[in-house]
């Protein structure tokens, strides 16, 4: 890395993305030069890897990591590998406690567990999801192996509805986070962007003041407060208000492209 550039962890959903999918025109451009002018680009999602991949590539970057599963999983850059990837850290739990809590508060949740592999198994309903690589089962069939990820759907609550009962599950065992909409994504305890992005830091040899942070969502709170300390963590304008408080700066929003300006500004 060049002394003037600066490690910049993007999250994707809500940062680079639209609702609908789509990333602007700009936001490529702005990310493209960014890069040009040597700045090093990253993402950190709580996604998966095969679901990752695909905005990596639209977006025109080449970082050395990749942050996914909310921290619990770390791609390196490997030519040798399909994708371009390998997996270089992957952190995992017993699923088993934490899906029968979930679904006593829950009886119609809808639950996918990813496993270190990338292989998902998931119930009947998850329709509005990525599935491929991954296999429909019954409830009991997600509780036999370690995971790295865990979803759980509620189609009947609103946002404020589902964080009520969430607050009310007492998981302690796992970290948590709502995603933009009505999902409960729990990763392994201990385990957030922040620790995984922490190692990343450390393996590229950055300074804690050269970095750069940008999300939107509850599942950033961890990383702003990381990135915060000595750089810049930047929450999107339609963050909840509970984010934006753990920046310490808030730009436009998604609609308005608002990582544009903080790309811009690098």
């Amino acid at each position: 890395m060049s002394e003037a550039g600066l490690l910049v962890a993007l999250d994707v959903d809500g940062t680079l993305l639209h609702e609908d999918g789509s990333m602007s025109d700009a936001v490529i451009t702005a990310a493209r030069k960014a890069t040009e002018r040597g700045h090093r680009l990253m993402l950190a999602t709580g996604r998966s890897w095969e679901t990752t991949l695909p905005v990596v590539e639209e977006l025109g970057i080449d970082p050395e990591y990749v942050v996914c599963a909310n921290g619990a999983l770390v791609m390196k850059r490997d030519a040798e590998a399909p994708g371009g990837y390998r997996r270089h850290l992957i952190e995992t739990f017993d699923p088993s406690d934490v899906l029968r809590t979930i679904r006593s508060h829950l009886a119609d949740g809808r639950y996918m567990v990813e496993y270190p592999s990338g292989y998902r198994r998931y119930t009947a309903g998850m329709t509005d999801w990525n599935l491929e690589n991954a296999e429909e089962v019954e409830f009991e069939g997600l509780l036999s192996e370690p995971v790295t990820r865990v979803v759980v759907v509620s189609p009947g609550h609103d946002e404020l509805e589902f964080l009520k009962i969430v607050e009310g599950m007492g998981l302690h065992q796992v970290a948590y986070a709502i995603g933009w909409t009505a999902w409960l994504d729990i990763a392994p305890l201990g385990v957030n962007k922040s620790t995984a992005l922490e190692r990343v830091r450390e393996w590229l040899d950055v300074p804690r003041s050269r970095i750069v942070a940008v999300g939107d969502g509850r599942n950033d709170i961890e990383m702003f407060e990381w990135a915060g300390a000595e750089g810049r963590a930047v929450a999107m304008g339609q963050a909840p208000d509970e984010v934006k408080d753990a920046a310490n700066e808030v730009t436009g929003s998604i609609t308005e492209d608002g990582l544009v300006a903080i790309l811009t500004s690098l």
